[in-house]
């Protein structure tokens, strides 16, 4: 079982826009991604990566190659529980023929961190930004950083909340399932927007289709 270690971060006005910034950019190479899993019906990670991964690099220079792999992580994870969670109205087990909606990212949705980009230690949390390395002394409590020597963690998000900018850090005390993302909701996440075909849509979206097409 996995559950959630949240921790709202401290930041000034300079370092709220360049986590914003961050947001929006991580936000973009999903929608880049998008049109590519509803035109090949492919959300695999490891399958979505070997297809997207070197022009997504070239699109996106500014965003770094270790978030470009975690956007293609944020995508396969959404794709599995927009179309494969069992109380979801796309699932596709029920139509297995019926073309793929397309998934749009808000610039709202949560941006995936891993060892590569984020780092906790001894108090010191050092996090990738556009612009270089953000770091933010943190006091956790004894039983949170019990969790974090004895436990496996499974996943890092940062989402904006009205508190602020919120890292939650998804450990687990046993084994789980490796493929199971951890935390997976039970409602569709309110980030994103399901078109069920092909929208006369953003600029955005018209952009990533055309470049990765």
């Amino acid at each position: 079982m996995t559950s959630p270690l949240h921790i709202i971060l401290t930041t000034t006005a300079e370092q709220t826009a360049r986590l914003q910034a961050l947001q929006v950019a991580f936000a973009e190479v999903c929608n880049a991604l998008a049109p590519v899993v509803q035109q090949t019906r492919c959300w695999n990670r490891v399958a979505l990566h070997h297809i997207t991964y070197h022009d997504l690099r070239q699109r996106f220079p500014q965003v770094g190659s270790q978030m470009v792999c975690n956007a293609i992580y944020s995508v396969s994870r959404t794709c599995r529980l927009i179309l494969q969670h069992p109380n979801s109205p796309f699932n596709i087990t029920s139509h297995p023929d019926r073309p793929l909606p397309l998934l749009q990212f808000l610039p709202s949705a949560p941006v995936y961190f891993d060892r590569h980009t984020l780092s906790l230690k001894e108090g010191l949390l050092s996090m990738y930004t556009l612009d270089g390395r953000m770091r933010f002394q943190l006091t956790l409590k004894a039983e949170d950083e019990r969790r974090f020597q004895h436990e496996k963690l499974r996943e890092i998000v940062l989402a904006r909340t009205p508190q602020g900018y919120q890292l939650s850090f998804w450990l687990a005390a046993v084994d789980v399932d490796e493929d199971r993302p951890a935390g997976l909701e039970t409602e569709l996440p309110e980030y994103v927007v399901v078109h069920a075909s092909q929208p006369e849509a953003t600029p955005a979206i018209q952009q990533a289709t055309a470049a990765l097409s």
